[in-house]
């Protein structure tokens, strides 16, 4: 029996998901923390930031 892949479910990112995410960058929060609070991965909040050019988490 094959495996049950886990669906993708897609979000779109409102105004206001935007501003909170501008916020947590100025804070320096690191990446993980807010991928729980916001429930979206990793991946999706950095592709975010880089297509709205800011930086997330620390930067070496």
């Amino acid at each position: 029996m094959p495996k049950k892949t886990k669906k993708a479910i897609r979000r779109e990112w409102t105004k206001e998901d935007i501003k909170e995410l501008k916020a947590h960058s100025k804070a320096r929060t690191p990446v993980l923390k807010i991928a729980k609070m916001t429930k979206r991965t990793e991946a999706a909040l950095r592709q975010k930031a880089l297509t709205l050019g800011i930086g997330l988490g620390h930067q070496r």
